[in-house]
């Protein structure tokens, strides 16, 4: 099947892939765009995972002061290299993840961050509450379960929706990001102030 310059560029600008990906990504999908699409995401996680373990010891820390200065964002990026450091992807995803912080409130970066002892008084009160609400023992643990993955995307950073498009997670912009730049990034840390807190 012939791909066609336009349809290529497309795709590209869609996913910011290279061009010989996109046409691949075409040829495989035997030309339908949303299919291609998604095959690229594939990759790209299954790229951003691969990459995973590669130390991140540049990057940078950015701020972020909400109008009417009674709001405000420290945030700590890293990157393998400092020329990805000052590539605008980079520095539009440190942004966003600034006013992600700003909107959402995080706790925390990762579930891995959370206190084990805050975690099992979490599970104890989610017991409690689906026992009163006179749901079936079987299914306590599920009901349990499930409400702690509510409260991960409440607390944690990486679990919570993105505020810009809530159908993925700060996780998932993350990782797209990694397959677009080819780097591993981390967030490191974050403080939030709040005038008054």
């Amino acid at each position: 099947m012939e791909i066609s310059a336009n349809l290529v560029k497309e795709l590209r600008e869609k996913t910011g892939a290279g061009m010989m990906e996109c046409k691949k990504a075409l040829s495989e999908a035997g030309g339908d765009l949303q299919k291609a699409t998604t095959l690229l995401r594939e990759k790209g996680i299954a790229k951003a995972a691969s990459k995973s373990s590669r130390v991140t010891k540049e990057g940078a820390i950015v701020s972020y002061i909400h109008p009417g200065d009674k709001l405000g964002v420290l945030l700590e990026l890293n990157c393998e290299t400092d020329f990805v450091a000052r590539t605008d992807e980079f520095r539009e995803l440190a942004k966003n993840l600034a006013l992600q912080i700003a909107a959402a409130n995080p706790q925390v970066v990762k579930r891995e961050d959370l206190d084990e002892k805050l975690l099992e008084n979490e599970r104890a009160i989610y017991r409690t509450q689906a026992l009163n609400e006179g749901k079936p023992e079987q299914f306590v643990d599920k009901i349990v379960t499930g409400r702690l993955e509510k409260y991960y995307q409440e607390v944690c950073l990486l679990d919570q929706p993105y505020i810009r498009d809530q159908d993925k997670n700060i996780s998932d912009l993350i990782k797209e990001t990694i397959a677009k730049l080819g780097e591993n990034l981390v967030i490191r840390r974050f403080q939030r102030f709040s005038l008054g807190e």
